[in-house]
């Protein structure tokens, strides 16, 4: 990657005259490694937005949460994630596998503060930082093309409140994703996921629905 821009590009930088500008972010301000400022900031992260295209080139974002520390800074120009349980789709998952091409952000809500990369990723089932997220299923290494701080001018002030209780933690039993004790999906969860529905109570729909309005999903 020599440089963030395409002829479409361009062509709107020039039309609204931020040809300059957009030349000078692009080979002064993106940049190939992480700074030790930048490291220490997305380690601090405990949720960040993971963009990947499918091949005929539609896009999708996904939030991707976890413990503080969700991103493993692996040097200045390798980060890993883990795979925790999903919902089975593996779209993200998949168009990393066909493409490979992706695009991270993280935001701090309560400075702000906003900070993106982009790389090409790599799909590993065993690999040897499994151990460093309880119940990871697989793990995500991304060797880095361009990072670079954004401007956080628009980025609304929010509170964290607490970590969600489907975060897997050493020790402790991770509760059932909320949907997988609807009845309308029993058939199609594996066995031992049955089991856990069983033992945690199954849902109709609207039970399901109700719990999801009271912020329990």
């Amino acid at each position: 990657m020599e440089t963030l821009y395409f002829d479409e590009h361009i062509a709107l930088q020039e039309e609204f005259g931020t040809r300059k500008l957009a030349d000078m972010l692009d080979t002064k301000w993106a940049h190939r490694a992480m700074t030790p400022d930048e490291q220490a900031f997305v380690a601090s992260r405990d949720f960040f937005f993971l963009a990947t295209v499918d091949k005929e080139g539609r896009p999708t974002v996904s939030y991707k949460g976890g413990p503080v520390g969700v991103i493993k800074i692996i040097d200045d120009q390798t980060v890993a994630f883990p795979g925790f349980d999903g919902n089975g789709m593996f779209y993200s998952m998949g168009n990393i596998v066909g493409q490979s091409n992706v695009g991270l952000l993280f935001i701090d809500f309560e400075t702000p503060h906003r900070y993106r990369l982009q790389g090409r990723a790599t799909f590993e089932r065993d690999s040897p930082l499994l151990s460093e997220w309880h119940e990871a299923k697989y793990v995500v290494t991304i060797a880095i093309d361009r990072v670079w701080v954004n401007c956080p001018r628009y980025v609304h002030k929010h509170k964290r409140v607490e970590q969600s209780k489907y975060v897997p933690v050493c020790g402790k039993e991770t509760p059932l994703a909320l949907w997988k004790r609807a009845d309308i999906v029993q058939d199609v969860i594996q066995p031992d996921e049955r089991a856990q529905a069983e033992k945690e109570g199954i849902l109709n729909l609207q039970q399901y629905e109700e719990r999801v309005m009271r912020g329990e999903g």
